[in-house]
């Protein structure tokens, strides 16, 4: 039973561990590049959620001074990530942009047949 209740108390951080585990996998074992760059989407997700929630505190509210409250929820997590989803949007669509111009020069989005073709270009 201590189990399941710390596994419910810490489910934020398991959940965030289980994003960056298959955003890292989809990364390390697919060539196409446009799996890449959603494997590197989902590991910005599961960061996004494990650094909210390293902020958050169960019964804390806003940061507003009152009398009475003890217990207040971080804001400055919160307010990172922001700035840290739009760098990933930003990073996300300049890496498209990227992929289209590889997609239109050598007709493929295979990273390992892209690599063969620019050696061959190279040698």
């Amino acid at each position: 039973m201590a189990i399941i209740e710390k596994l419910s108390t810490n489910l934020y951080y398991l959940v965030a561990i289980i994003l960056f585990i298959i955003g890292f996998h989809t990364m390390l074992t697919h060539n196409n590049l446009i799996k890449k760059i959603m494997g590197m989407n989902i590991m910005d997700t599961s960061l996004f959620l494990f650094f909210v929630s390293i902020g958050y505190r169960r019964g804390g509210i806003a940061p507003i001074i009152k009398e009475g409250i003890v217990e207040y929820v971080n804001p400055v997590p919160s307010a990172l990530i922001l700035t840290g989803i739009v760098i990933s949007l930003s990073f996300t669509a300049f890496a498209l942009g990227l992929v289209i111009l590889l997609y239109k020069h050598y007709g493929t989005l295979d990273a390992d047949k892209i690599i063969a073709m620019r050696s061959r270009e190279i040698g």
